[in-house]
This record gives C-alpha cells, sequence and structure tokens, in this order.
C-alpha cells in the first residue's frame, strides 16, 4: 500500500473519471452511429470505436484499483509541513551520513523525504527527492537526530546518522514537486 500526501490528489482523480466518464458517452455514440452504417466486417468507424471504448474502460479499471488499493491523506502543505518534530517524516528535508560498514566510506546526502513517484533534484540546492516506499527512505522515517543506526541495505550493511531535519522551503517544494495528474497513476 502506498501513501499518497499530495494536496489535491483527491480531487484530481475524481476530475479524471468523470472525464473519462463523459469521453466514454460520447465513444457510445460514435460506435452507435457507425453500427448504423452497415457491414460492420468493413466498417473501420465501428472497430475504431470499439477500441476506443475499451481503451477508456481499462483506464477506469486502472483508476479504480489505484484507488482501492492505496491510502490517500489530505494534507495542508502550509500547515503540515510547518510542524516541529524531532524525528524524520514526510515532507521534511534531512541531511544524512551513511557510512559503509565493509568499506568505512562516508557519504553526505540532502534529501526531500517524498511520497510515491517523487524523484526530481532540486539544481540550485542539490536536493533530491527520496521516495518514502524505497528502501533508504523506509528505514529513515522515523530517525532522529544525531543518532547512529546501524541498517542493512540492498546495497550492504551501513550505519545511518542524521545530521538535519529542517522543513523545505516553498521555492524548494516548486522545484521538486511536479503538478499531479492522471498520467501517475500506475498502470496494473
Amino acid at each position: 500500500m502506498t501513501i499518497y500526501v499530495r494536496h489535491g490528489y483527491n480531487r484530481v482523480l475524481a476530475e479524471e473519471f468523470e472525464a473519462l466518464k463523459y469521453k466514454r458517452k460520447d465513444l457510445v455514440k460514435d460506435k452507435v452511429e457507425a453500427h448504423s452504417q452497415g457491414d460492420l466486417r468493413e466498417n473501420f468507424g465501428f472497430k475504431a470505436a470499439k477500441q476506443a471504448i475499451r481503451a477508456v474502460d481499462r483506464k477506469m479499471m486502472a483508476l479504480d484499483r489505484f484507488v482501492a488499493n492505496n491510502t490517500f491523506i489530505e494534507v495542508d502543505p502550509a500547515t503540515w509541513l510547518t510542524k516541529p518534530t524531532d524525528t524524520l517524516q514526510l515532507g521534511h528535508v534531512t541531511t544524512l551520513e551513511k557510512q559503509d560498514v565493509a568499506t568505512k566510506k562516508k557519504h553526505r546526502f540532502t534529501f526531500l523525504m517524498a511520497t510515491y513517484g517523487e524523484t526530481a533534484t532540486d539544481p540550485e540546492t542539490g536536493i533530491e527527492c527520496l521516495p518514502h516506499n524505497s528502501p533508504l527512505g523506509a528505514v529513515l522515517l522515523g530517525l532522529r537526530v544525531a543518532t547512529p543506526t546501524k541498517v542493512r541495505l540492498p546495497a550492504g550493511e551501513a550505519i545511518l546518522t542524521i545530521l538535519s531535519i529542517r522543513n523545505p522551503t516553498q521555492a524548494e517544494l516548486d522545484r521538486l514537486l511536479k503538478p499531479i495528474t492522471f498520467d501517475d497513476v500506475p498502470e496494473e
């Protein structure tokens, strides 16, 4: 199950479903009109209308599955992102130090803990989106500042230390988060 917290997601999904219903209604009219033109074996308009209706039906079913299989939390970004906290949560920007246990090499990263599907990088600040359901994102959520934690990641064992947690600025959010569209809904 994936959690989506982007403001307005429910509205976007409802609008897209309504648009698909109207599109299907118009396609059915086209199919009926093409059907009245005679021989269905050689009637390209009829075949094209049937295929278009099937494509819309597939999109509607994918949208239904998407809504049924996921949790949606509507939040006001202005209040959600300004709550003080001492643990890393969705929407925070964190600077992280990762030390590989085997090689003892240290790496420093700055991430925005993002929801599903966000993968952008802010060219001005170097902040990258880290989806909460990625292997690294899943172990980071809930960690405290300056508390080294040994974890197992796909690349091997590492010691993670959160150096800072802060709220992103509106300019950073605007550069990192793209507008929500129906194309973001994965086909199943």
